[in-house]
Protein backbone atom coordinates (compact mmCIF):
# COMPACT_ATOMS: atom_id res chain seq x y z
CA UNK A 1 0.00 0.00 0.00
CA UNK A 2 1.15 3.59 -0.48
CA UNK A 3 2.84 5.46 2.35
CA UNK A 4 0.86 6.83 5.26
CA UNK A 5 0.71 10.49 6.24
CA UNK A 6 -0.89 12.67 8.89
CA UNK A 7 -2.71 15.80 7.86
CA UNK A 8 -4.11 18.31 10.34
CA UNK A 9 -7.47 19.75 9.18
CA UNK A 10 -8.44 16.57 7.36
CA UNK A 11 -7.67 14.59 10.52
CA UNK A 12 -10.29 16.59 12.44
CA UNK A 13 -13.02 15.53 10.00
CA UNK A 14 -12.02 11.88 10.22
CA UNK A 15 -11.77 12.06 14.00
CA UNK A 16 -15.26 13.53 14.13
CA UNK A 17 -16.50 10.80 11.80
CA UNK A 18 -15.01 8.14 14.06
CA UNK A 19 -17.39 9.31 16.76
CA UNK A 20 -20.14 7.80 14.64
CA UNK A 21 -18.90 4.31 15.49
CA UNK A 22 -21.33 2.17 17.44
CA UNK A 23 -21.16 3.35 21.03
CA UNK A 24 -20.66 7.02 20.04
CA UNK A 25 -22.61 9.60 21.97
CA UNK A 26 -25.88 11.00 20.68
CA UNK A 27 -24.36 14.46 20.34
CA UNK A 28 -21.53 13.12 18.22
CA UNK A 29 -23.98 11.51 15.82
CA UNK A 30 -25.09 14.96 14.71
CA UNK A 31 -21.63 15.53 13.20
CA UNK A 32 -20.80 14.48 9.66
CA UNK A 33 -24.36 14.66 8.31
CA UNK A 34 -25.21 12.42 5.37
CA UNK A 35 -25.34 14.64 2.29
CA UNK A 36 -25.96 11.91 -0.28
CA UNK A 37 -25.91 8.11 -0.57
CA UNK A 38 -24.16 6.24 -3.38
CA UNK A 39 -25.38 2.65 -3.04
CA UNK A 40 -23.31 1.34 -0.08
CA UNK A 41 -21.29 4.55 0.43
CA UNK A 42 -22.38 7.75 2.18
CA UNK A 43 -21.12 11.25 1.48
CA UNK A 44 -20.85 12.88 4.93
CA UNK A 45 -20.00 16.56 5.34
CA UNK A 46 -19.29 18.95 8.19
CA UNK A 47 -17.39 22.12 8.99
CA UNK A 48 -14.78 21.20 11.63
CA UNK A 49 -14.04 23.71 14.39
CA UNK A 50 -11.63 26.32 13.07
CA UNK A 51 -12.11 25.33 9.42
CA UNK A 52 -13.16 27.94 6.88
CA UNK A 53 -15.02 25.55 4.60
CA UNK A 54 -17.12 22.44 4.79
CA UNK A 55 -15.24 19.17 4.33
CA UNK A 56 -16.76 16.00 2.96
CA UNK A 57 -15.77 12.35 3.07
CA UNK A 58 -17.02 9.15 1.48
CA UNK A 59 -17.84 6.71 4.30
CA UNK A 60 -18.85 3.08 4.68
CA UNK A 61 -19.46 1.21 7.93
CA UNK A 62 -18.48 -2.48 8.03
CA UNK A 63 -18.90 -5.39 10.43
CA UNK A 64 -17.41 -8.88 10.33
CA UNK A 65 -20.13 -11.33 9.30
CA UNK A 66 -19.42 -13.74 12.16
CA UNK A 67 -18.39 -11.10 14.74
CA UNK A 68 -20.87 -8.20 14.69
CA UNK A 69 -18.91 -6.25 17.32
CA UNK A 70 -15.79 -6.28 15.09
CA UNK A 71 -16.49 -3.14 13.06
CA UNK A 72 -14.59 -0.83 10.73
CA UNK A 73 -15.29 2.65 9.43
CA UNK A 74 -13.82 3.25 5.97
CA UNK A 75 -13.29 6.92 5.08
CA UNK A 76 -12.08 8.37 1.76
CA UNK A 77 -11.38 12.10 1.76
CA UNK A 78 -9.31 14.79 0.11
CA UNK A 79 -5.96 15.74 1.60
CA UNK A 80 -5.67 19.15 3.26
CA UNK A 81 -3.98 20.58 0.16
CA UNK A 82 -6.79 19.22 -2.09
CA UNK A 83 -4.21 17.54 -4.34
CA UNK A 84 -4.79 13.94 -3.33
CA UNK A 85 -6.96 11.51 -1.43
CA UNK A 86 -6.59 9.52 1.77
CA UNK A 87 -8.02 6.14 2.62
CA UNK A 88 -8.51 6.06 6.38
CA UNK A 89 -9.86 3.05 8.24
CA UNK A 90 -10.87 3.05 11.90
CA UNK A 91 -10.67 -0.35 13.59
CA UNK A 92 -11.89 -1.13 17.11
CA UNK A 93 -9.62 -1.08 20.12
CA UNK A 94 -8.11 -4.49 20.77
CA UNK A 95 -6.81 -5.23 17.27
CA UNK A 96 -3.18 -6.27 17.01
CA UNK A 97 -1.39 -3.06 16.01
CA UNK A 98 1.99 -4.42 14.75
CA UNK A 99 0.24 -6.55 12.10
CA UNK A 100 -1.41 -3.53 10.54
CA UNK A 101 -4.53 -3.61 8.38
CA UNK A 102 -4.53 -5.82 5.29
CA UNK A 103 -6.46 -5.20 2.07
CA UNK A 104 -7.40 -7.51 -0.77
CA UNK A 105 -9.33 -6.43 -3.86
CA UNK A 106 -10.71 -9.20 -6.07
CA UNK A 107 -8.39 -11.70 -4.35
CA UNK A 108 -5.30 -9.58 -5.17
CA UNK A 109 -3.25 -8.79 -2.08
CA UNK A 110 -2.88 -5.00 -2.09
CA UNK A 111 -0.76 -4.89 1.06
CA UNK A 112 -0.93 -3.68 4.64
CA UNK A 113 -1.19 -0.25 6.19
CA UNK A 114 0.20 0.51 9.62
CA UNK A 115 -1.92 1.98 12.38
CA UNK A 116 -0.93 5.59 12.99
CA UNK A 117 -2.98 6.52 16.04
CA UNK A 118 -5.50 5.17 18.53
CA UNK A 119 -8.39 7.29 19.81
CA UNK A 120 -11.02 6.42 22.36
CA UNK A 121 -13.24 5.21 19.50
CA UNK A 122 -10.65 3.00 17.77
CA UNK A 123 -7.32 2.80 16.00
CA UNK A 124 -6.66 4.49 12.66
CA UNK A 125 -4.76 3.16 9.64
CA UNK A 126 -4.32 5.44 6.65
CA UNK A 127 -2.69 5.61 3.24
CA UNK A 128 -2.46 8.13 0.45
CA UNK A 129 -4.52 6.79 -2.45
CA UNK A 130 -2.45 6.77 -5.62
CA UNK A 131 -4.06 6.49 -9.07
CA UNK A 132 -3.56 2.71 -9.08
CA UNK A 133 -5.41 2.21 -5.79
CA UNK A 134 -8.21 4.54 -6.86
CA UNK A 135 -8.57 2.57 -10.11
CA UNK A 136 -8.69 -0.72 -8.16
CA UNK A 137 -11.43 0.66 -5.92
CA UNK A 138 -13.40 1.90 -8.96
CA UNK A 139 -13.08 -1.32 -10.94
CA UNK A 140 -13.06 -3.90 -8.14
CA UNK A 141 -16.05 -6.06 -7.43
CA UNK A 142 -15.07 -7.36 -3.97
CA UNK A 143 -12.69 -5.99 -1.37
CA UNK A 144 -11.77 -7.35 2.03
CA UNK A 145 -10.02 -5.61 4.91
CA UNK A 146 -8.11 -7.94 7.21
CA UNK A 147 -7.63 -7.11 10.89
CA UNK A 148 -5.60 -9.23 13.26
CA UNK A 149 -6.60 -10.11 16.79
CA UNK A 150 -3.58 -12.41 17.24
CA UNK A 151 -0.51 -12.86 14.98
CA UNK A 152 -2.06 -16.05 13.60
CA UNK A 153 -5.68 -14.92 13.31
CA UNK A 154 -6.70 -12.48 10.59
CA UNK A 155 -10.38 -11.67 10.28
CA UNK A 156 -11.66 -10.63 6.85
CA UNK A 157 -14.30 -7.92 6.73
CA UNK A 158 -15.94 -7.42 3.32
CA UNK A 159 -16.15 -3.95 1.78
CA UNK A 160 -18.77 -3.20 -0.84
CA UNK A 161 -17.42 -1.41 -3.89
CA UNK A 162 -20.95 -0.65 -5.09
CA UNK A 163 -21.31 3.09 -5.56
CA UNK A 164 -17.65 3.92 -4.94
CA UNK A 165 -17.02 5.45 -8.38
CA UNK A 166 -19.97 7.84 -8.27
CA UNK A 167 -19.26 8.70 -4.62
CA UNK A 168 -15.58 9.31 -5.32
CA UNK A 169 -16.47 11.60 -8.22
CA UNK A 170 -18.60 13.66 -5.82
CA UNK A 171 -15.48 14.43 -3.75
CA UNK A 172 -13.81 16.24 -6.67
Amino acid sequence: MPQRVRLGPVWRLAAALTLLLPGGTGAAQAQGMVRKTFDDWQLRCETPAGAKAEQCALVQYLAAEDRPNLTLVVIVLKTADNRGYLLRVVAPLGVLLPSGLGLKIDQNDIGRAGFVRCLTTGCVAEVVMDEGLIRQFRNGSQATFIVFQTPEEGVGIPLSMKGFGAGFDSLK
